[in-house]
């Protein structure tokens, strides 16, 4: 049992991360915009404020974005639920906040009005992430769970889909008395947790940077950011050091400065170090690949590529790589310097975010000096323990460096790529589910064993990670969201309650033999589902055996196991799919013989 929650809570927190990268991707455009339209630079106040307008509205953003990555097959429906769930919460908890009792007596009768709307308008600004993330989780969990769901027919306009906003608002009006008369007490508890943070000082920023690198191999560092960047601190009602950042706070950036040395210096020349530790007659064949990881990680801040070419092989190595960036974060805040980014530490947020930085010149210095550090230390290393770096391995063991040719085709290969990683991963009928997030593949499995790790260091996979449970994440860089399309292309139809029978299939099919010891199978299939009476469909679709149920509650996975299904998936709470069962049509056939029997035995029965 313990071992079972820690798998779900370590599921639920993967999906979590995952699903916060879909609303931080709009940050750049934000950043980019906020500061062409700045004084400083281009001064167009309209395009700075269409910047402000995406940094004043975050916590909607999360709401939808959260909810569409929470919710099975990332359906829009639940992104409108969140946003319904959001503007509930919000607006209802800006109706129930009241002001500090000692705060309020300061007011004059002739500012009250004003006093208090400007108290509303922080506390509101304050909260909306928090709500925003709330109400993307609920709505993303509330249409998985009802997306499906059959009303009387007297209500059956407000079924299906259209209930998942409507429960999600129920739920707003919840979250919304919490925060609304518990604001005193959260907000307390912030600004707590905020001054911790800071009178950390250098210790705190050097375990923030340790840790970030070090939660990289499970994913779990985006929910990590997301409290440094968007939470903690408050400058006129921005809270984050993001937000604060290019809202002109002059302390903020701390939780950001010390990537830049790293990412734009340190482990570029962690790729020029293991070129030159790679046999000469493979450093031609590397050498494209390392470059390329190399200028991703300068130019844009992107730097899993190189983090998983030696994050397994090296552990310690990695270990120094996680200190290091510590010691980033503490040195660069000591030395006063305050960068910020609105995508990741690479020079073009250097760039465009230089004239709002303090003192961002000392990123050259402390970069060179980081260069020089990360050469030495790769370089030393890969000789004194011969570490099997890029370029190193045995000629049998090398990956491809290049994409196969059919894939750099062109357009008309991507269904190529999809395909095969499709049949890298165990085939259809092994993949559950596939999304991804900034630069891995995010998937889940019917069977982990079935996964060939060297076919897909072939097709240009960084790394390997299993988190634990069914969940799978393949290190791809940043086209894993474009593969993942690509994959989801090539996988047969699957929609509602069953796979869609292919287009291909003979009209008519004779129907298939039942002989006695799949009438048992049947029969055992049957109990393990709650009894016939619980069944109420059982057909086959795509290899699997796609059941309608009564109850979902009553399935028991174990007997169900112990009858051959290797794995289960549950489209919709009234439906349950079986996977990699023996021959699903004939069984399937079986248990329509038997539900069959038994509807005739019930009509029979006095």
């Amino acid at each position: 049992m313990k071992q079972s929650f820690a798998a779900g809570a370590m599921a639920g927190a993967q999906r979590l991360g995952r699903s916060l990268m879909l609303p931080i991707a709009v940050l750049p455009i934000a950043g980019l915009l906020l500061r062409v339209g700045q004084p400083d630079m281009l001064a167009i106040p309209f395009v700075a404020a269409a910047g402000e307008a995406i940094f004043a509205n975050l916590g909607l953003l999360f709401a939808l974005g959260v909810a569409v990555g929470f919710a099975r097959e990332n359906h829009g429906a639940a992104g409108l639920a969140g946003a319904v769930g959001f503007l509930v919460a919000t607006q209802g908890a800006g109706a129930l906040i009241a002001p500090p009792a000692e705060l309020a007596a300061g007011w004059s009768e002739a500012t009250r009005a004003f006093e208090l709307a400007a108290y509303k308008e922080q506390a509101l600004s304050k909260m909306s992430v928090p709500i925003g993330i709330l109400s993307g989780v609920v709505a993303g969990l509330l249409y998985n769970r009802y997306a499906d769901i059959r009303l009387p027919d007297y209500l059956a306009f407000f079924g299906g889909r259209r209930f998942v906003p409507i429960a999600s608002g129920f739920v707003g009006l919840g979250l919304a008395f919490v925060f609304g008369f518990g604001w005193a007490h959260l907000e307390r508890a912030m600004d707590a947790f905020s001054l911790w943070i800071v009178d950390l000082g250098g210790l705190g920023l050097f375990l923030y940077g340790a840790i970030n690198r070090v939660l990289i191999v499970t994913g779990l560092h985006h929910i990590l950011n997301n409290v440094a960047w968007f939470i903690v601190g408050d400058y006129e009602g921005a809270t984050g050091d993001l937000r604060r950042f290019f809202a002109g706070d002059p302390e903020a950036g701390a939780f950001m400065s010390g990537f830049f040395p790293v990412m734009m210096f340190g482990l570029p020349a962690a790729c020029l170090a293991m070129y030159h530790a790679a046999r000469p007659e493979r450093r031609k064949a590397v050498g494209g690949m390392l470059l390329s990881m190399a200028l991703t990680s300068f130019l844009t801040g992107v730097t899993e590529p190189i983090e998983f070419a030696f994050m397994f092989l090296a552990p310690l190595l990695y270990a120094a790589h996680a200190l290091l960036t510590g010691l980033s974060m503490a040195l660069m805040d000591a030395l006063g310097a305050k960068l910020g980014f609105g995508f990741s530490a690479g020079l073009f947020d250097y760039i465009l975010n230089y004239r709002a930085a303090t003192r961002p010149w000392l990123l050259l210095p402390v970069g060179a000096a980081y260069f020089a550090l990360y050469y030495a230390v790769f370089r030393a290393c890969i000789a004194w323990f011969d570490l099997k770096t890029p370029g190193r391995e045995a000629a049998d063991e090398a990956p491809l460096t290049r994409a196969p040719r059919a894939v750099e085709a062109g357009e008309s290969a991507m269904g190529e790529r999809g395909s095969a990683f499709v049949v890298a991963l165990g085939g259809a009928d092994n993949l559950l589910s596939v999304d991804a997030c900034t630069t891995r593949l995010r998937l889940t499995l019917a069977d982990q064993d079935a996964v060939d790790r060297a076919a897909l260091a072939r097709l240009g996979a960084k790394g390997v990670v299993s988190p634990g449970g069914p969940a799978l994440q393949v290190v791809l860089g940043p086209v894993a969201d474009q593969v993942a399309a690509e994959m989801r292309a090539a996988l047969p139809a699957r929609t509602g309650e069953r796979p869609r029978a292919s287009a291909r299939a003979a009209p008519s099919v004779a129907a298939p033999e039942i002989d006695d010891d799949m009438r048992g199978l049947a029969k055992a299939v049957l109990d393990a589902l709650g009894g016939a009476g619980n069944v109420t469909d059982a057909e086959e679709g795509a290899g699997r055996l796609c059941v309608r149920l009564a109850d979902a509650g009553r399935i028991d996975e174990a007997a169900l196991r112990r009858c051959g299904a290797r794995a289960l998936a549950r489209p919709s709470p009234a439906s349950v799919q079986l996977l990699r069962m023996a021959a699903p049509a004939r069984l399937a056939a079986a248990m329509k013989e038997a539900l069959g029997q038994a509807g005739a035995a019930r009509r029979a029965s006095p």
